[in-house]
């Protein structure tokens, strides 16, 4: 939901309410940032019966000179400096006052008297009886937080009081979620499983308690023989399907509830979805799609969404796209090579016949457009690359294998006054030798940000030293942003929404076996995602830019890591056309408030 507060002494505060992630922007006038070194922020939880001031991360150096890891500060005396800011600790579905109190005078002596401006706030619940529902994991092993919870050890690794404790701050009720999807089907419902990697045990035997209370499952898994030996003489076994038939053995699913997903061994069968048929009649409920695949790493390791959907009529899009490749369709090792493509195209026309794309943005209905892969053209992808170029505000998107070309031929010409785009990557955005394109750049001159997967590697001041999810031991080859979701306008009055297991790419349109939604209009699916969206774009931005200035100076962070002790020293940093004026500004600009 979208809030804001009443306006006192040139202070105005505006909010977006998540799930667990709050966003909130103050608009401030030249009158009230005269001498304005920043705002203690107070929160109030009623049900708890807790006022308290949140903590800081940045102190005054000539208050603490040298902070070091264990050094924990309160805004109340080092203050935010910055009109942007987020709380990620709030709980789901709670009432919250925040009250940000302005701050001037000198960092030994701080002026108290500014009135403060208060806000009220109601968050998501995690579970609801609403047509969404929308679960995020923590994504952030690279963090502070768990570095100083759990000592930067893998799960396993941890005395076994603590083990669990890990998995579930890492997960976020992630793994819950997936579990009561499954828990909710009855004796006599039907589950339809559409899964790529299918090794978490805790799934497994969910399914199989499904089964054993009398739920017809029927599971799709990839099960592609694409075993090879590389260049360099190794040899890689094929996956995930020696994982996935181990998991099903372990868990005891009889082989007539399987169907091996084998055809088109170059290709994946990317899917990670379930269906949910009500009662002997089968009719079609429920949805669980997303990019989470049934693994450890997906669900505690790398960034990854989970979607629940109660939509009767999409429902039964994905039995219909569940049936089709059920049959294992394409073409199968031994056809010719004529057989072979004439079978993958059939394949394709099939998916293509399921349901009608949207060609441009006016087409897209308001409500839920499943789509489906894989399709003859890239016309889906070029509708995916139009929703970024074409946004009015801003758009956000989430790349975990690199910027397709067509997204940046299409941003390369916008300006710094064209809609603001936000990309969150697994890598750095640079030229690779293996990459037959040229390089295109885009960045903040075409009003384009990005932030990429990275830790801090080394201790700074009281930041202590991080890990990430492959350190962990938790993914192999993707170990910060794995989710799949595109935001056109979150924060306007027509939000579009795009996700599921699909990387925007040309494989996961023309080649790969994948499933999206296009969400129109919905205002509390696109709060829910901006906001996370918001939490890992912030967390990752930080990591980067140290991580980059580094490379350039290894002196430059040092001085960031400080509190400005001179008012103007931070708020310069807010003039018309910077980047954090540019988020004020989405906040003010947006529609809906309550």
């Amino acid at each position: 939901m979208r809030f804001k507060s009443g306006k006192v002494k040139g202070f105005q505060v505006f909010a977006v309410a998540g799930v667990n992630t709050v966003s909130f922007a103050v608009q401030a006038s030249a009158a009230a940032r005269k001498g304005l070194l920043g705002f203690a922020v107070e929160r109030v939880d009623p049900k708890e019966n807790e006022r308290y001031f949140m903590q800081g991360f940045k102190v005054f150096a000539s208050v603490i000179p040298n902070p070091d890891k264990n050094t924990r500060v309160s805004t109340f005396d080092h203050p935010v400096q910055s009109f942007v800011w987020d709380d990620f600790a709030a709980k789901p579905g709670r009432d919250y006052e925040y009250i940000f109190y302005p701050l001037r005078g000198k960092p030994l002596n701080l002026d108290r008297s500014a009135p403060p401006v208060s806000i009220k706030i109601k968050t998501e619940p995690l579970f609801s009886k609403f047509q969404h529902d929308v679960f995020f994991n923590r994504g952030v092993a690279s963090s502070q937080a768990y570095s100083r919870r759990f000592q930067n050890k893998p799960p396993n690794e941890l005395p076994p009081a603590k083990q669990q404790a890990a998995l579930d701050w890492l997960s976020r009720d992630l793994d819950e979620a997936i579990l009561r999807f499954i828990r909710q089907t009855k004796n006599g419902d039907t589950l339809l499983c559409c899964f790529y990697e299918f090794r978490y045990r805790p799934v497994a035997d969910e399914i199989k308690a499904a089964i054993d209370r009398g739920v017809d499952v029927r599971l799709i898994v990839d099960a592609k023989v694409n075993e090879r030996t590389d260049n360099k003489g190794v040899f890689h076994a094929s996956f995930p399907r020696l994982d996935n038939l181990a998991t099903l053995a372990a868990a005891g699913i009889a082989a007539d509830r399987v169907i091996l997903r084998e055809a088109r061994r170059n290709e994946i069968q990317h899917n990670k979805f379930m269906v949910r048929l009500k009662g002997q009649n089968k009719q079609p409920a429920e949805v669980w799609t997303g990019s989470t695949n049934m693994s450890t790493g997906s669900i505690h390791g790398q960034t990854n969404v989970g979607h629940w959907l109660r939509d009767a009529t999409a429902a039964r899009s994905y039995q219909a796209y569940w049936e089709l490749l059920s049959g294992d369709p394409g073409g199968q090792a031994g056809d010719s090579s004529a057989t072979v493509r004439q079978k993958n195209a059939a394949l394709r026309a099939a998916v293509e016949a399921l349901s009608d794309v949207p060609l441009n943005v006016t087409a897209i209905p308001v409500g839920i457009t499943p789509v489906f892969s894989p399709r003859a053209g890239l016309e889906l992808l070029d509708l995916y690359v139009n929703l970024v170029d074409s946004a009015n505000t801003s758009a956000c998107i989430t790349l975990a294998f690199g910027v397709n070309q067509a997204f940046k031929e299409q941003l390369k010409d916008n300006t710094s006054q064209s809609q603001i785009v936000f990309l969150l990557l697994e890598k750095k955005d640079q030229p690779t030798p293996s990459n037959r394109d040229a390089f295109v750049t885009i960045d903040a001159s075409n009003n384009v940000y990005k932030a990429w997967g990275s830790f801090l590697r080394e201790p700074l001041y009281q930041w202590t030293k991080e890990t990430n999810a492959k350190a962990l031991q938790l993914n192999q080859h993707v170990s910060y942003i794995h989710s799949k979701f595109l935001l056109r306008d979150p924060l306007g009055d027509d939000p579009i929404v795009v996700t599921g297991s699909a990387n925007f790419s040309n494989a996961s349109t023309k080649d790969n076996d994948e499933n999206m939604i296009i969400i129109r209009g919905n205002r509390r699916v696109a709060d829910i995602y901006f906001t996370e969206f918001n939490r890992l774009f912030n967390h990752y931005y930080f990591r980067s830019v140290v991580e980059a200035t580094a490379a350039a100076d290894p002196n430059t962070n040092e001085a960031n890591l400080f509190l400005k002790e001179k008012p103007e020293e931070w708020l310069v940093k807010y003039q018309p056309g910077k980047l954090r004026q540019k988020r004020v500004d989405l906040f003010v600009e947006m529609k809906g408030l309550g």
